[in-house]
């Protein structure tokens, strides 16, 4: 027992310091009202005023443009990870290596450098406007930078390789010999896949789904970057409210209800994972 508590006292201590400290600090700045200058004026009393301010449709609006944006960008990354990750597990072992490594090889640039490359390409003096202008495609540079798009697609490369990555996993875990049976008894490749390898990789297909769905929510960076200001996401409004507006109670509760979201989600994603792991 000693010996359990030495291995987990690092971990443990880790844990209590760097989240349920935090935590628990942005759990009590939501009952207080902000400082005459920002902050938190503890003299005031508390309040419960900062969980109706939530309700408010402006973010009621920020919260649903998010929940849009997010849910595009998972949807797209599904369609093109899911192909990608299929034709990588169909490679030889070598090859297959090679092909795993230029996937994850984004995550060894720093991802600040790697936003800022896409307002290279995406402005309207930018590779791809110039290049389109070269060849004659267009007459005037399209606008392309400082939009919704362009934050969706500044998501999507951020965040692909999280799809990839456990689908690849969960398209290797099926067995062979299961594709084989299917194709003995005289089933042909399109219904193998629907029978077979789709059921079989659903669980992948959810937990990609979260691992970009889950960061795409919360990203302030690219919004800021390459929507501009025009496109507000909730964490850029919960990074205005600490870091703008003061107004630490109120960003608490945004941070606090940002959080309780994505649990449920995850814990609906683990009780699905567990109903398609059983069957």
């Amino acid at each position: 027992m000693r010996a359990r508590l030495v291995l987990l006292g690092p971990g443990l201590s880790y844990l209590a310091v760097l989240l349920l400290l935090p935590l628990a600090l942005l759990i009590g700045y939501t009952v207080f009202r902000r400082g005459r200058f920002g902050g938190i004026a503890y003299e005031d009393g508390s309040t419960g005023e900062n969980f109706a301010r939530i309700t408010d449709p402006l973010y009621a609006g920020v919260l649903t443009d998010s929940l849009r944006i997010a849910a595009v960008t998972t949807l797209l990354a599904l369609l093109l990870g899911y192909p990608t990750a299929y034709a990588i597990s169909r490679l030889p072992g070598r090859w297959r290596t090679v092909a795993l490594v230029l996937v994850v090889l984004p995550f060894w640039t720093n991802f600040l450098i790697r936003t800022y490359a896409w307002i290279v390409l995406l402005s309207s003096r930018g590779v791809v406007n110039s290049a389109l202008t070269g060849i004659g495609v267009i007459d005037r540079p399209l606008k392309l930078l400082y939009t919704e798009p362009a934050v969706v697609l500044g998501l999507l490369y951020a965040y692909l390789p999280l799809m990839v990555l456990p689908l690849y996993s969960a398209i290797e875990r099926v067995d062979p010999r299961l594709l084989e049976a299917s194709a003995d008894l005289g089933a042909r490749p399109a219904r193998t896949y629907l029978s077979v390898t789709l059921p079989h990789t659903l669980p992948g297909v959810l937990t990609g789904c979260v691992f970009v769905f889950v960061p795409s929510l919360g990203n302030f960076v690219v919004p800021e970057l390459l929507g501009g200001g025009h496109t507000v996401m909730v964490g850029n409004l919960i990074r205005d409210q600490f870091l703008n507006a003061r107004d630490w109670p109120f960003g608490s509760v945004l941070a606090l209800a940002l959080m309780a979201f994505l649990v449920l989600l995850l814990m609906a994603q683990a009780w699905a994972g567990r109903r398609l792991g059983g069957r």
